[in-house]
């Protein structure tokens, strides 16, 4: 337990500190002084200043943030022209949406590395068997994993859809496979397709796919790495953004959100998933880098979208908000997020507590 909390507390460390780096970068180079740059949540236990910022090592021990010279209030400003609040609306821009484009860029990268090493898919006009479920027609026939299914009753088989209509055609009746299988001539396999077969399972009792992997030279990886992992953070991207899509869609029609985990979700997932190994945990920090990412861009106040709405808004009046409106409506949308994450961290708990196990509660909230 001690390892997973480590573990979950590293990689909530990682998203929440790219995050916080991107601010940091955009906003040293666009001239804003910055204060602190801290690991973790106050009370500061150390804190060393290089050059005019401040790098500290805080109490609670995940996370961190970013503090700039006038970047909530007019008060205690003593270099007007190094203050956040006096640059102009595309520096302020700048700074705020480096962090949403880092927490992007890191899900590029775990992306990348992991089919640097897994391999890059494929598309195939071979459908392979992946899996054979025990006690199924395909086993008792002999069909193993790695077979490629060439024909169903002489006709030609070149995808994952014209496997399946065949052998729907063919249920209750007998059929004959022609299986190419590594080392062996053509074989073929008189089968039965089940007409009502068990639940998670299809008539043949079969997995397939036509998706092989492939490994480039190991120069050439790095750079199929990140193209991939691009086509991937893109994909997640649609899919998350989908998912708030379909919560907000669900709170406009009075449905509470089911879909949505808290700390303690995030938590067994993590665990879970560094029970498969790095690469599958590097995965799920892609997965979550996505998610925040998104999530930070929302026009709620507190998140960097609601920073972004009040530049808008200065664009359409022509005219900077009052700071001290602007930091009680942040204040205001940050204690809505707390009690928000407190209400589905309860749920979660009591999820957990349900469940029996983090395996089956992971299985719950993945449903």
């Amino acid at each position: 337990m001690i390892i997973s909390i480590l573990v979950f507390l590293a990689v909530l460390s990682i998203l929440v500190m790219v995050h916080e780096l991107g601010h940091f970068i955009v906003a040293r180079r666009s001239g804003v002084w910055v204060e602190e740059f801290g690991f973790g949540i106050p009370p500061r236990l150390f804190g060393k200043k290089i050059g005019e910022t401040i790098y500290s090592i805080n109490a609670l021990p995940f996370g961190g943030f970013v503090r700039l010279h006038g970047e909530s209030s007019e008060e205690g400003i003593i270099h007007p022209r190094r203050a956040f609040l006096n640059k102009s609306k595309k520096v302020r821009t700048g700074i705020v949406v480096a962090g949403v484009i880092m927490n992007f860029l890191l899900a590029v990268v775990a992306f990348a590395v992991v089919y640097s090493f897994l391999g890059i898919p494929k598309e195939t006009n071979n459908v392979k068997i992946v899996e054979v479920d025990p006690g199924s027609p395909a086993q008792t026939a002999g069909i193993l994993v790695g077979d490629i299914v060439k024909t169903i009753d002489k006709k030609e088989v070149a995808s994952n859809d014209s496997f399946v209509n065949l052998i729907e055609e063919k249920k209750g009746k007998k059929v004959t496979l022609e299986i190419e299988r590594e080392g062996t001539p053509l074989k073929k396999i008189t089968i039965t397709p089940r007409e009502s077969p068990p639940e998670n399972e299809g008539p043949l009792g079969v997995v397939i796919t036509t998706t092989e992997l492939y490994y480039p030279p190991v120069w050439q990886r790095p750079f199929v790495g990140v193209y991939y992992g691009f086509k991937e953070a893109l994909i997640w991207g649609k899919i998350v953004i989908d998912g708030f899509v379909k919560v907000f869609r669900d709170l406009a029609s009075g449905v509470g959100p089911k879909e949505i985990s808290g700390p303690v979700g995030i938590f067994a997932i993590t665990t879970q998933a560094a029970k498969g190994g790095i690469l599958q945990l590097i995965s799920f920090v892609g997965i979550l880098s996505v998610n925040l990412a998104i999530l930070n861009i929302l026009p709620f106040p507190a998140l960097d979208g609601g920073r972004l709405a009040f530049i808008a808004i200065e664009s359409v009046i022509g005219k900077k908000v009052l700071p001290k409106v602007e930091a009680v409506v942040h204040t205001v949308g940050m204690i809505i997020l707390i009690i928000l994450l407190l209400a589905v961290t309860a749920r979660d708990i009591q999820k957990l507590i349900a469940a029996g196990s983090i395996s089956k509660f992971v299985e719950s909230v993945i449903k």
